[in-house]
């Protein structure tokens, strides 16, 4: 059975940075891209950052030089750098992976969500 596992969201004032990872384990054979993404109550879920197994990365244009996602393939691990933080980035945000596990096809799995709180 597949889990991702995100942790690293808190409290932190505006300006501050944050530090989320999530790490998929289970039976896992490949993982294509990884991603984050962020979703406040009564919204749509929205893009932050994605990243394909080389590096190649992709950002929602509200957090354009302040978020950074990287990844540790050989951990199975996704990380999203946040800094200089705005009220407005306060959301929970999720991790996901496409990836290839056993008794499945290649299909995207979610996170349980890490809440990210930013105070004015």
């Amino acid at each position: 059975q597949v889990q991702l596992v995100e942790s690293g969201g808190g409290l932190v004032q505006a300006g501050g940075s944050l530090r989320l990872s999530c790490r998929a384990s289970g039976s896992i054979f490949s993982i294509n891209a990884m991603g984050w993404h962020r979703q406040a109550p009564g919204k749509q879920r929205e893009l932050v950052a994605t990243i394909t197994p080389g590096g190649s990365t992709n950002y929602a244009d509200s957090v354009k030089g302040r978020f950074t996602i990287s990844r540790d393939n050989a951990k199975n691990t996704v990380y999203l750098q946040m800094n200089s933080l705005k009220p407005e980035d306060t959301d929970v945000y999720y991790c996901n992976a496409y990836l290839w596990a056993a008794g499945a096809n290649f299909r995207n799995y979610w996170g349980q969500g890490t809440q990210v709180t930013v105070s004015s």
